[in-house]
């Protein structure tokens, strides 16, 4: 089934205040919009990085840009499309001070 990307608008509003850094987003927006996964095991197989965060949690953590930055999304799997919600951006820095606070399971930013 096809994802259905949820926020895009936020991922490409971050994407262009990074300026040319931001470009990276349009290749994994486009890999995201066009996979096929019935589940999550298809999904972390879509990216060499992109990894589950916490034992059956619904979400996940890409890395984008070549370890540049990251994205947390949670992932809903549908009758007919996979839900993919944008809950957080950042620079890989930004993530690792979410991982020590332990938010990287909460947070909603966008």
């Amino acid at each position: 089934m096809r994802i259905r990307l949820i926020k895009e608008r936020t991922i490409h509003d971050y994407a262009v205040r990074e300026g040319k850094k931001g470009l990276v987003f349009n290749k994994w927006t486009v890999v995201i919009k066009a996979a096929n996964v019935d589940n999550h095991n298809d999904l972390l197989s879509l990216f060499s990085s992109v990894d589950a965060l916490g034992k059956k949690s619904n979400r996940v953590c890409f890395d984008v840009g070549g370890n540049n930055y990251r994205v947390i999304c949670k992932v809903k799997f549908g009758k007919k499309k996979c839900h993919m919600f944008v809950c957080w951006i950042g620079t890989h820095v930004e993530y690792d001070e979410l991982c020590k606070s332990n938010l990287q399971y909460t947070i909603e930013v966008y």
